[in-house]
């Protein structure tokens, strides 16, 4: 089977490209859009960053605030997004969850990435070593 873009890029959450210096960064940035990392559990932890940040910056605490914000509605179905990443959680679309759980943030970041690529071809290793790296 043919690697996603976000797989190739080793960025599974499809981060655009911007100002921000993320580590594990690839030195050769060779999509126009989206960050290219060295590894996946560099692309991981990034994605993880953001879902913090979201949390802890923002005030994000639900899925439909953290997917709105993750995947605009007006470049994304939002609402089937919503639905897909609350149904993987087993949590209501409103419903308060901690990011800052490790739990929840593996799976919050192993949905997105499903979401994001039609599959995740991680290993839990691989998404929990990313978690870990997000939360130091």
């Amino acid at each position: 089977m043919m690697e996603t873009r976000g797989e190739r890029n080793r960025n599974p959450g499809n981060i655009d490209r911007n100002a921000t210096a993320w580590q594990g960064l690839a030195p050769v940035q060779s999509d126009s859009r989206f960050c290219v990392f060295n590894r996946p559990e560099d692309g991981i932890r990034a994605l993880c960053k953001v879902l913090l940040s979201y949390y802890r910056k923002h005030g994000l605490k639900t899925v439909t605030g953290i997917v709105n914000r993750w995947a605009p509605p007006v470049e994304n179905d939002s609402g089937a997004y919503i639905a897909h990443v609350s149904r993987i959680l087993g949590v209501g679309e409103d419903a308060v969850i901690d990011v800052e759980d490790p739990l929840i943030l593996e799976s919050l970041a192993r949905a997105i990435i499903l979401h994001e690529n039609g599959r995740c071809i991680y290993d839990d290793a691989t998404i929990v070593k990313a978690v870990d790296m997000a939360l130091e």
